[in-house]
Parts: C-alpha cells; structure tokens; sequence
C-alpha cells in the first residue's frame, strides 16, 4: 500500500472521530493540519482543538490514536496537538459550516 494510500484511510477514519460537543467530524471542523506517513508506517499527525481547554482534549485524542493504529500500514500513531494557528470557523469544510449554521 502506498503512503498516499495510507494518508486517505486516515482521512476516512478521522472522519469517523467527532468532539462530544459538536456533531461533526475532526477532519470536517479543520482541525487536522498535518497528517505525514513515514516509510516504516509511523503516523505523525498535527491537530489543534476548537478551544484550547477543551474538555474532551484527551478523549479526542485518544480515539484518533487508536483508530489511526487500526489502520493497515500504519505501524504507530504520534498525535501532536499544536495551537499554531489558532483554530476559527474559517477552517471548516463547507459541509461543517452549513450543519452548523454558519452558512
């Protein structure tokens, strides 16, 4: 499998992964800002929060950490969370904004 395959199984899967607080998907709300695979399988992932005292923060993480690891080819999961830039609604997929509201 290639690296871009593996890059666009990850993208699937961090779609399936959603803050308690918002219906709608990590991948969609623009906080993934990085997502690199090396050649050994190793997932590196930069995400950043909507609010940085986000109380889910670790529930999130680690629900992307381990689907991420289901993956086939991916051998680990590293989730780097950044808070540069700082995350707006401008970030979001169109479907994000229009399920809620800001469309």
């Amino acid at each position: 499998m290639t690296r871009f395959e593996i890059e666009e199984k990850i993208v699937a899967m961090l779609k399936t992964v959603f803050d308690p607080e918002i219906p709608v998907n990590v991948y969609d709300l623009g906080l993934i800002y990085k997502i690199d695979v090396s050649d050994s399988g190793e997932a590196i992932i930069d995400m950043t929060l909507t609010a940085p005292n986000c109380p889910a923060a670790d529930f999130i993480m680690e629900d992307i950490r381990q689907k991420i690891e289901s993956i086939d080819g991916v051998s680990s999961a590293v989730i780097n969370l950044v808070f540069e830039p700082e995350w707006d609604k401008d970030m979001m997929s169109e479907e994000a904004k229009l399920e809620l509201g800001f469309l």
